[in-house]
């Protein structure tokens, strides 16, 4: 799977964006997708996650209640709803695609897509 992030940009806090994962290849459908993040000097960290049809989702804690993962097929696109975004939100944000219909995890990431800058200013 060939995975096109987009979507990122500078916003104020308490501002929204909607972060776009195009994908390409056969096993977009078959397996879960997900989100991560990674800021300046920082490790990649879990975002979210929805499985391969759309029943399942996970958040970090981080942003649980304020972003919102989903898919569509017909458009072979993930998005990533961003609400009420805070300054601790600054990251490069990445798409990823698993290894199985159900979850994924920083270890169980099959495919990366290029990250997509988030910044958010006071």
């Amino acid at each position: 799977v060939q995975l096109q992030a987009s979507g990122g940009g500078l916003v104020q806090a308490g501002g929204s964006l909607r972060l776009s994962c195009v994908a390409s290849g056969r096993t977009f459908s078959n397996n879960a997708m997900g989100w991560f993040r990674q800021a300046p000097g920082k490790e990649r960290e879990f975002v979210a996650a929805i499985s391969w049809n759309g029943g399942r989702t996970a958040y970090a804690d981080s942003v649980k209640g304020r972003f919102a993962i989903s898919r569509v097929y017909a458009e072979n696109t993930v998005y990533l709803q961003m609400n009420s975004l805070k300054l601790e939100d600054t990251a490069s944000y990445y798409c990823a695609s698993g290894r199985s219909p159900v979850g994924i995890s920083l270890e169980t990431v099959a495919s990366w897509g290029q990250g997509t800058q988030v910044t958010v200013s006071s």
